[in-house]
C-alpha cells in the first residue's frame, strides 16, 4: 500500500513547498505557544497550591510557639509581680515615712508663717500709720507753698495788667499821629491829582479834533475811489453774474439733497447722543459704586489703622505697666531680702551674745530702775505733759521694744563705764611708767643723767620726784576689775 501510494503522490512545486514549510511553521509555534500557556498554568497552580500550605504550616507553628511563650511570659510576669509588690510596699512604707515629716515641716512652716505674717502686719501698720503723718506734714507744706504762689501769682498779674494798660495807651496815642499824617498828605495828593487830571483832559481834547478833521478827509477820499471801483467791477462781471445765476440753480438740488442725508445724518447722530447717554449713566452707575466702594475700604482701613494704634498703644501700656510691676517687684524682693538678711544677722547676733552672757544677766536679763516710784511718777507726769496725741500713739506702737532697750541701755552703759574705767588704767600707767623711768635714770650715773633732775637727790626729806596724785573714786555703776 504505501509503495502504491509514493508511487501515486507527484512532485510538489516549489511554491506548494514553500506554503507546506509555512503552514508546518505556524503549527509548531502554536504548539510551542500552548505548552508554554500549558506549562505557566501548571507552575501558576503549583505555587498557589505551596503558599497556601506554607502559611498554614506557619500558622501551626505560630500557634504552638505562642503557647510555649505564653507560659514562658507568665511565669516571667509571676515573678516580676511578686517583686514589684515587694518593692512597691517598702516605697508606700518610704512615702508613708516621707508624708509624715513633711506634714510635722508643713505645720511648723505654718506656724513660723503666722507669726512672721502677724509681725509683718503689725509693722506695716506701723508704717502705714508713719506715712499718713507724713503725708499730713507735707499736705500743710504743699497748702503753703501754694498760698505764697498765688500770692506771687496775683501781684505779678497786677503789674502786667498796669503795664499793659500803658502800653495800649501809648500806642492809640502814636495810631492818632499816624492818622493825622494821613489825612494831611491825603488831601495833598487829591489836589495834585485834581489840577493833572484837568491837564490831560484838556491835552485830549485838542488831540481828538485834529484827529477827527484828518479823518473825515481820508474818508471822503475812499468813497470816491470805493464808486469807481464799482463801476469797474459791474462792467468786469455781468458774465459772471450769468454764471453764478446758473450755479445758484444747482446748488438749490444740492443744497435739498444735502437736507436729505443732514436728516438721515441727524438720525444717526441722535441715534449717537442715545447711546452716549445710555453709556455715561451707565459709567456715572459705575462710578458711584465705585466711589462708594472706595469710601468703605477708606473707612475700613482708618478703622484699621485705629484699631491697630490702639493695639499698639494698649500693649504698650501693657508693656509699661509689667515693666513698672517687675521693678517693683524686683525691689520689693530685694527689700524683703535685705529685711531678712538683717534679721537673720540679728538672729544670729543675738545667739553669739548669748554666750557671752553671765549667768547673772541670763537670770535676770533687764535691769530694775534706780529711781523711787516717786521720782519715776514725777518723770513720766513730765514726759505726758510734754508729748503730743501723735508722739504718744507712736510710743504705744513701741511699747514691745521696751525690754530690749532696756539690755541695750544696759550695755551701752556699761560699755562707757568700762571705757572710762580704761582711759583711767591708761593713764595711771602712763604715770607710774614715768616714776619708773625717773627711778632708773637716778640709778644709772651720767652726764646726761646728772644734768637732768635727779629723783635720788634729797634735801630736807624731799626728793625731786614728783608724787603721784590720788587715784579718782571709781563711780558706783563701774565694774571693779582686779589689778596685776
Amino acid at each position: 500500500m504505501l509503495k502504491k501510494e509514493k508511487k501515486a503522490k507527484t512532485p510538489l512545486s516549489d511554491e506548494e513547498q514553500l506554503l507546506l514549510f509555512q503552514q508546518k511553521l505556524l503549527a509548531e509555534e502554536e504548539m510551542a505557544k500552548k505548552k508554554e500557556r500549558l506549562l505557566s498554568q501548571f507552575l501558576k497552580d503549583k505555587l498557589a497550591k505551596e503558599e497556601h500550605n506554607s502559611a498554614l504550616n506557619l500558622n501551626k507553628i505560630n500557634t504552638q510557639w505562642r503557647t510555649v511563650l505564653r507560659e514562658v511570659k507568665t511565669r516571667e510576669l509571676l515573678k516580676d509581680i511578686e517583686i514589684l509588690s515587694q518593692t512597691f510596699e517598702r516605697v508606700v512604707d518610704c512615702k508613708d515615712n516621707v508624708i509624715k515629716s513633711l506634714a510635722k515641716d508643713l505645720s511648723e512652716a505654718e506656724e513660723q508663717y503666722a507669726r512672721a505674717l502677724r509681725s509683718h502686719l503689725h509693722n506695716v501698720d506701723q508704717l502705714l500709720a508713719l506715712q499718713r503723718r507724713r503725708l499730713s506734714l507735707l499736705e500743710e507744706s504743699y497748702n503753703m507753698e501754694l498760698e505764697a504762689l498765688t500770692k506771687e501769682f496775683e501781684t505779678e498779674r497786677k503789674t502786667i495788667i498796669d503795664q499793659h494798660e500803658k502800653e495800649i495807651r501809648y500806642l492809640q496815642d502814636i495810631f492818632m499821629a499816624m492818622e493825622q499824617n494821613y489825612l494831611d498828605s491825603e488831601y495833598e495828593s487829591k489836589l495834585e491829582f485834581q489840577s493833572m487830571w484837568n491837564d490831560l483832559k484838556n491835552m485830549n481834547l485838542e488831540e481828538k479834533h485834529f484827529l477827527r478833521l484828518q479823518l473825515e478827509n481820508t474818508v471822503e477820499d475812499l468813497w470816491r475811489k470805493f464808486q469807481d471801483v464799482l463801476k469797474n467791477y459791474t462792467d468786469s462781471t455781468e458774465d459772471r453774474k450769468v454764471a453764478f445765476e446758473t450755479l445758484q440753480v444747482k446748488d438749490e438740488k444740492n443744497s435739498k439733497e444735502i437736507e436729505v442725508q443732514m436728516k438721515k445724518i441727524q438720525k444717526l447722530q441722535d441715534a449717537i447722543t442715545i447711546s452716549k447717554g445710555k453709556i455715561m449713566i451707565h459709567s456715572r452707575e459705575s462710578e458711584d459704586e465705585n466711589r462708594y466702594i472706595r469710601n468703605d475700604k477708606e473707612l475700613v482701613l482708618i478703622q484699621l489703622r485705629k484699631l491697630k494704634a490702639q493695639r499698639t498703644q494698649a500693649r504698650a501700656a501693657s508693656q509699661k505697666n509689667l515693666v513698672k510691676l517687675t521693678l517693683e517687684s524686683n525691689a520689693t524682693l530685694k527689700a524683703l531680702r535685705k529685711i531678712v538678711d538683717k534679721g537673720e544677722k540679728i538672729l544670729k547676733l543675738a545667739e553669739i551674745c548669748r554666750k557671752f552672757e553671765t549667768e547673772e544677766e541670763k537670770v535676770l536679763p533687764f535691769y530694775s530702775s534706780v529711781l523711787t516710784p516717786k521720782e519715776q511718777e514725777g518723770i513720766e507726769e513730765n514726759n505726758l505733759e510734754e508729748l503730743t496725741e501723735e508722739l504718744a500713739k507712736v510710743i504705744m506702737d513701741y511699747i514691745g521694744m521696751e525690754n530690749f532697750w532696756k539690755r541695750y541701755n544696759k550695755v551701752k552703759l556699761e560699755q562707757l563705764s568700762l571705757q572710762h574705767r580704761r582711759a583711767q588704767l591708761l593713764d595711771i600707767n602712763g604715770k607710774l611708767r614715768g616714776m619708773l623711768k625717773q627711778y632708773l635714770d637716778g640709778i644709772s650715773v651720767s652726764d646726761e643723767v646728772l644734768s637732768q633732775l635727779n629723783p635720788l637727790f634729797i634735801v630736807n626729806h624731799r626728793s625731786n620726784l614728783p608724787q603721784p596724785s590720788s587715784t579718782p573714786m571709781a563711780h558706783p555703776g563701774d565694774k571693779q576689775h582686779p589689778t596685776t
